[in-house]
């Protein structure tokens, strides 16, 4: 399996969901960075379980632990480890699944590539295996905020049909942290929570969009052809868990304008170059212009729902299976903090080849 995403800025993640913990080897982080765990604990605290009644309930303090690359409150320049214990694992909810492919889960397709898998909670396809994305995010997330003046936000803009009314230029982070389901909204809000609690009582799940919004960005991050910053984007939000789809800047929404109406006319402001719309999302080419880089990314409903369904199991016979365990109605959430440590991940390493190939 591929575990290591990045070139220059390169991150591991390892650890399964229901084993002794999970963790993440950051290598090419820059030296004499300061860093404890204090700057990584509160994006954790973002991501973990057990945070409002419409996640999961599992009880995980998640609490981070730096093990090597740091020395007296600063980066060495050398591989940085950090591990997360998992307190709360109750892999005897799963039995059932040792032997049954849970519907839409990543079981079957698991157990067709190997011919073995880690059937406890999913193994490495849980969220759980995100702590590591996030912990290394908030490195990157440190490195763009103080070197770069770059700030990465995340939000909830929609749950299954309810949309929200937010700009992704204007909006902060105290607004998306003002209520459990983090939109910054207040009227949507309410909906959405009603709605997933509606949805777990009922033992299902729901999806919906997540936007993110890169502000800061300078022009000339990126790459031609293979490498362009949103083909990395992309790669890097639908690599996790429950994503399912992708746009920047108009997305779809582009096909039904014009290339007139699309376009977006330069203008000499401040003595910079910038764009007086941003339909692109902040990038031309494959490389960013200085502009806001926004984006969104779909997340389907949670595969696992507390109803029975039509399954197979490992002797290839027609069976049921009700699920059990601990699981969130909705991703949405807590896939917020995930969304923004991807989008760290990437313009972090980008920043980092641009300064060795152009700088």
């Amino acid at each position: 399996m591929a575990n290591t995403f990045g070139h220059l800025f390169r991150v591991t993640t390892w650890g399964e969901s229901h084993g002794a913990g999970v963790g993440v080897v950051v290598d090419g982080c820059p030296p004499r960075l300061e860093l404890t765990e204090a700057d990584i604990q509160p994006d954790l605290d973002r991501r973990r379980p057990g945070q409002s009644k419409i996640v999961t309930p599992r009880k995980e303090f998640d609490t981070v632990r730096i093990l090597s690359g740091t020395f007296e409150g600063k980066t060495l320049g050398t591989p940085i480890a950090m591990w997360v214990p998992n307190e709360d694992a109750r892999p005897e909810a799963y039995t059932e699944m040792a032997t049954k492919f849970r519907p839409s889960h990543a079981d079957y397709t698991y157990e067709a590539k190997f011919g073995i898998r880690d059937w406890r909670g999913g193994g490495r396809t849980s969220a759980r295996e995100t702590i590591g994305r996030v912990a290394a995010g908030a490195i990157a997330r440190k490195i763009l905020r103080e070197l770069h003046g770059i700030e990465v936000l995340a939000f909830v803009s929609q749950v299954q049909r309810l949309v929200a009314d937010v700009d992704p230029e204007t909006v902060r982070a105290e607004q998306i942290e003002a209520n459990i389901v983090r939109c910054p909204d207040p009227r949507a809000a309410g909906r959405m929570i009603r709605l997933i609690e509606r949805v777990r009582k009922a033992g299902d799940t729901v999806g919906g969009v997540v936007e993110g919004v890169a502000r800061g960005v300078p022009p000339g991050w990126g790459e031609p052809v293979f490498d362009r910053l949103e083909a990395d984007l992309a790669k890097a939000m639908l690599s996790l868990p429950a994503s399912k789809g992708f746009e920047i800047g108009s997305g779809f929404a582009g096909t039904f304008m014009t290339g007139r109406e699309h376009n977006d006319p330069f203008r000499m402001r401040g003595g910079k170059v910038r764009t007086t719309t941003n339909f692109s999302g902040g990038i031309q080419g494959g490389i960013s212009n200085g502009e806001s880089v926004y984006f969104r990314v779909a997340f389907k409903p949670v595969a696992t729902i507390l109803q029975e369904q039509d399954t197979v199991d490992t002797s290839l016979h027609n069976t049921t299976l009700k699920a059990r365990g601990r699981h969130d109605p909705c991703v949405l959430p807590r896939a917020v903090p995930m969304v923004e440590a991807m989008t760290a991940l990437v313009l972090v390493d980008h920043a980092l080849r641009h300064k060795a190939q152009c700088e």
